[in-house]
């Protein structure tokens, strides 16, 4: 039986989203194929061994528990990264699932450090993890590969202090009004914010620089917000193609995400023309080839409601695999279950390094 190492928690401002998704995901494990070895990491990046009920994961109570079964019991519970130690996380888990969102998780950084410790693990590579969670090299690697996409911006926390008016001026030469302001390296809408003036778009330029000092400023689309769900090493499989009707009537930020309900519509299938269709997935095959994605991903696009003009948004290397999430979703409406996806996505995490080791 595969001891399958399932990480969650993290260090970034997601900490919260992936206790939700890896919550999910253990819910869905075979058990009778895997031995599930729950590992968490707190907001100050200690790692943690828990082995109680998952439904301390979701409400974060998980971490009290595993503390306290750390002090009594260390020769048990403690983690050590490296060794021949039975404790040595090599020996704790055959394969990693990083259920991870933004940096420390989604970022690469994590990756590599599997990589490091020769541990198979589930997604993306460090490259593909890299280019696909910061932002900005995401949208000059789709612009690359001849990807349509909005205008954009690339700036930081230095030009941004040091001649704010000037950046202004710029965004609304290039950008206009409304412009959407992220940080480079943040996921589920955290520091997002839309701007419709120059007063607004101070402030989200403040919020965004609490997360990156990196950021990036994009043309405002009126759009609907289209998703597909790619499986595959370098050359992938698609599901469903849904599309996302926030209940924020603004934009889809965190809240719709993680904390409306039903509020926010999912309509799997979208409803599209087949030539529509037809553009998604062949923009989602070369944007998943450009980053040299592996593994799973979940790729975004914006349509315009008045050309029908279709824009890669961006990639998601460890999409939500909550009870709201899309990814699980469109596999499940393409005829794979949640437990057969995670089945899949540690044959492709085998598959991967056994190509790499050549093993």
């Amino acid at each position: 039986m595969i001891k399958l190492g399932v990480f969650f928690g993290g260090k970034s401002g997601e900490h919260e989203v992936s206790l939700m998704s890896a919550c999910s995901v253990i819910r869905a494990i075979d058990r009778t194929k895997f031995q599930i070895v729950m590992i968490g990491i707190t907001k100050q990046g200690k790692w943690l061994l828990y082995d109680g009920p998952e439904e301390a994961i979701e409400d974060g109570s998980w971490e009290a528990v595993a503390e306290q079964k750390l002090n009594e019991t260390p020769e048990t519970y403690q983690i050590i990264m490296y060794g021949d130690s039975p404790l040595a996380l090599k020996n704790r888990i055959d394969f990693a699932l990083p259920i991870l969102h933004g940096p420390y998780g989604e970022d690469g950084t994590i990756q590599g450090l599997f990589e490091i410790m020769d541990i198979p693990y589930g997604g993306c590579g460090v490259l593909s993890s890299a280019v696909a969670m910061d932002k900005i090299v995401a949208r000059d690697t789709f612009a690359s590969a001849g990807l349509a996409q909005p205008r954009y911006i690339r700036t930081n926390r230095e030009e941004i202090e040091r001649d704010p008016e000037a950046l202004m001026d710029q965004v609304e030469e290039i950008c206009g009004y409304p412009a959407f302001i992220k940080p480079a390296n943040m996921g589920s809408s955290v520091g997002l914010s839309k701007a419709k003036d120059r007063s607004q778009l101070k402030a989200a330029l403040d919020l965004a620089l609490r997360y990156d000092r990196r950021i990036i400023i994009e043309e405002g689309i009126d759009c609907r917000e289209i998703e597909t769900a790619a499986l595959g090493n370098y050359s992938a499989e698609f599901g469903a193609i849904g599309e996302i009707i926030s209940a924020n009537e603004e934009f889809y930020d965190y809240e719709s995400k993680y904390q409306s309900g039903n509020k926010t519509r999912l309509c799997i299938p979208a409803d599209l023309t087949p030539e529509q269709e037809r553009e998604v997935l062949e923009m989602a095959q070369t944007a998943y080839q450009a980053i040299d994605g592996t593994g799973l991903a979940r790729i975004d696009f914006l349509m315009d409601k008045h050309t029908g003009k279709l824009y890669i948004n961006e990639i998601n290397t460890m999409p939500g695999f909550t009870k709201y999430s899309m990814f699980p979703l469109l596999w499940q409406e393409a005829g794979m279950s949640y437990s057969q996806l995670i089945e899949r996505i540690v044959e492709l995490g085998y598959e991967r390094y056994h190509a790499k080791n050549r093993r």
